[in-house]
């Protein structure tokens, strides 16, 4: 079987290893010229507009999927009428707008921080009025890694958060949110499959610097999976989602506040490569074709470190006792995820020794 992904970054490279001894091939379309998956499958180098491209992309590929959610919706549409799409366009379409996001868990009963939609100046100053400061105010699509967004603290940061983000037309897709002082960031890995089935592997605990996640540890037995399973199950059923998605949450007075959905594999899942019986990415892969679901379960403590802008040297991780070493193949560059590693190890004080040291090697990298 050909699966088709679109987009060809470090998650579609992450699929096709997965994929490869299922015997699956690979097909990227991808704008970019040196995409760093494009050395696992052949590489279409050219827009996502591109419908000659697009309908090239269709005629190799039996299924297709994608990779991030900021395909454009049109794109997604001209695949799905030629070959199955899964997810489905409607999981792309929610999950590449916060204010469609919040309105969806209002639907669903999950709870969510108090929001606005903002338009215009006057518009951010109503909801500043009627949610408060501290606030944050977000691109309603496209922003990531921290991007798109401004902290207002006071009433003196209005004014330059709307200069950053919405004054260049006047009006903006812009939504403003309740700062949530969380006690914890936890993240939900949930996979259907095609007949419905489900699986959830155990909820992540995550780190964040300068909105870019550095550290993610799977949580075994934690006392809110069952809550965030809950949550999960009511997004993927009302979508009808096939594949694994990805829900993030604060913890906020001992429960889950919903901050966002990926409807596709995520950084927080990348430790099941050898964290988990079945890694995210093969269980994906699993689901979109049919195959049975793989177990979610974990294989003892892992946790797994990003490496933002330069990677440390290979001898000095392949030095730390159960170190795995991922690169991406792509150029170091200040805030930019160049490869992560996953720490394994038979108990969690083993865990925490190892984890220390390639915390260390990862942070003088970064000087």
């Amino acid at each position: 079987m050909k699966i088709g992904i679109l987009g060809a970054g470090q998650l579609g490279r992450m699929l096709a290893l997965a994929g490869y001894p299922l015997d699956l091939d690979f097909v990227f379309l991808d704008p970019a010229p040196e995409a760093c998956a494009a050395p696992l499958g052949e590489h279409l180098y050219a827009a996502y507009e591109d419908e000659n491209a697009l309908a090239e992309f269709c005629r190799q590929i039996d299924i297709a999927t994608y990779e991030f959610e900021n395909v454009p919706a049109k794109t997604a549409e001209f695949v799905a009428h030629r070959v199955p799409l899964l997810p489905a366009p409607l999981a792309l379409s929610v999950g590449q707008d916060r204010l469609s996001e919040k309105q969806l868990f209002d639907q669903l009963g999950i709870p969510v921080p108090r929001y606005m939609p903002v338009a215009t100046r006057e518009a951010l100053d109503l909801a500043v009025r009627h949610i408060g400061l501290p606030a944050v105010l977000k691109t309603r699509r496209l922003g990531y890694d921290g991007k798109g967004q401004a902290l207002l603290r006071a009433a003196a940061d209005v004014d330059a958060a709307w200069q950053k983000l919405g004054a260049s037309s006047g009006s903006a897709k812009l939504i403003l949110e309740a700062f949530v002082p969380f006690e914890r960031e936890l993240s939900c890995l949930a996979v259907r499959g095609r007949r419905g089935e489900l699986a959830f592997y155990p909820v992540v605990e995550n780190v964040h610097r300068d909105g870019i996640l550095r550290v993610a540890t799977p949580r075994a037995n934690d006392p809110l999976q069952s809550e965030a399973e809950d949550y999960a199950r009511r997004v993927v059923e009302h979508l009808d989602y096939t594949g694994v998605l990805a829900f993030e949450f604060f913890v906020a007075d001992g429960h889950l506040l919903a901050n966002e959905i990926a409807p596709r594999v995520h950084n927080s899942g990348h430790w099941t490569i050898e964290g988990a019986e079945c890694s995210q990415f093969e269980n994906h892969l699993r689901a979109i074709t049919g195959l049975p679901l793989g177990s979610t379960a974990l294989r003892g403590p892992s946790v797994m470190v990003n490496f933002i802008g330069h990677p440390p040297a290979d001898a000095d991780l392949a030095a730390i006792p159960g170190v795995h070493i991922h690169h991406y193949g792509k150029t170091p560059k200040p805030q930019r995820k160049v490869g992560h590693a996953t720490v394994t190890a038979a108990d969690e004080a083993e865990l925490k020794q190892r984890l220390q040291r390639l915390q260390a090697l990862v942070d003088a990298s970064a000087q």
